[in-house]
């Protein structure tokens, strides 16, 4: 029957595969966002505003503080958790923590990711904060400071419970913000392994990550309050994209209805390159300053999805002045360049000083004036 149902899901995933057009379509979930990972640009969104239990898909955040605790050099992966009789609940999904039982991080991070282990979640909160309160706390901390205007979390595992809460939108931007700790990628795209030194076996709840071409991440959710919810993550051609899916009818709509979406992605955009900032933009005059002209570039590369076939149609708009007083520090913001599709501006990208040029004093008038008569002599 197991073999049976992944053939099946195999077969809806291939036929999802063939090129989508917005208006072909079909999804029926009650929301849903498309966006293009490293730009943040929208590609397609429908009810994306919308308050909606998240269910497990609350389990990015956990993973997010987990992962920038890591990098930060907070805690390790090899770091040893003894559970805690609050987080060996068994409820919802779970990977059977026992009270007392010791534990890596590792583990925890891969039984969350994998299995979406209710009870390594309340682990790994406790392990960073102490409790799961304290780790709510810091998890709408980090929300806030991310802009996810209408997120509330009461737990870190997703449970049912009043007044927590997401949009699609939002989801799209912890799950942004989660992929740029690449550490993530060697969990969120296992496929089956096993904790306990081989004793217990783990299956991704994600099943795009076998089935669906450049699948890496992220996390399935479901309860019967917030219906069959998935954020997922796949990169192909250098472009990463995020498709979040909130309220599909069933396990199979959710996937479907991602797969769709990144279909869509895929099908009708492609990255374009707008900025690098290694190459010198222009020289400005430079009015009062030891020297006489000022070199300018971008203050980051700029990469971003375009429709297809649309470089052609791809403008920019210089703003920047053609002189400027002295002093002028390395860095400073000079102008910036818009870049637009039509009327559609793609990219705002600043333009900075390419050094720090100091306003002319009497001592370097002095010296220069010394330099030109000993020259001259």
């Amino acid at each position: 029957m197991k073999k049976l149902l992944c053939f099946v899901f195999l077969i809806i995933l291939i036929l999802c595969t063939f090129g989508v057009k917005a208006e072909d379509m079909q999804i029926s979930s009650k929301s849903y966002i498309l966006l293009e990972a490293d730009s943040g640009k929208i590609l397609y969104e429908y009810n994306a505003d919308e308050n909606l239990p998240p269910a497990s898909i609350t389990k990015i955040m956990t993973m997010l503080l987990t992962v920038e605790a890591i990098d930060n050099g907070q805690i390790r992966e090899t770091d040893i958790v003894t559970v805690s009789g609050n987080a060996a609940v068994k409820k919802g999904s779970h990977v059977f923590l026992a009270e007392g039982e010791k534990i890596t991080i590792e583990e925890l991070l891969k039984s969350v990711a994998v299995a979406s282990g209710n009870d390594a979640s309340i682990a790994l909160a406790e392990y960073l904060c102490g409790s799961q309160e304290s780790f709510v706390s810091n998890m709408n901390r980090k929300a806030s400071e991310l802009g996810m205007t209408n997120t509330n979390f009461v737990n870190c595992n997703g449970l049912d419970a009043e007044n927590h809460y997401s949009t699609a939108r939002d989801i799209s931007i912890m799950t942004r913000e989660l992929l740029k700790h690449k550490i993530i990628f060697k969990y969120t795209t296992i496929w089956m392994d096993t904790i306990r030194n081989g004793e217990f076996e783990l299956s991704n709840t994600n099943k795009l990550i076998r089935f669906y071409e450049g699948a890496n991440g992220m996390k399935t959710g479901f309860t019967d309050k917030a219906g069959s919810c998935i954020s997922a993550t796949a990169k192909r051609n250098g472009m990463q994209l995020i498709a979040v899916v909130l309220g599909a009818p069933t396990s199979k709509d959710r996937f479907s209805d991602a797969s769709k979406l990144l279909n869509y992605g895929f099908d009708n955009y492609e990255l374009a390159e707008f900025s690098n900032k290694d190459n010198v933009v222009k020289y400005i005059e430079v009015i009062n300053g030891e020297k006489a002209v000022l070199k300018t570039r971008y203050n980051k590369n700029t990469v971003c999805a375009i429709k297809k076939n649309s470089r052609n149609n791809i403008t920019s708009q210089l703003q920047i002045p053609a002189n400027i007083n002295a002093p002028i520090s390395s860095g400073e913001v000079v102008g910036k360049t818009v870049f637009k599709d039509g009327s559609d501006i793609i990219a705002e990208v600043d333009i900075i000083a390419d050094e720090s040029i100091n306003k002319i004093s009497f001592k370097y008038l002095m010296s220069d004036f010394l330099k030109r008569l000993i020259n001259i002599v």
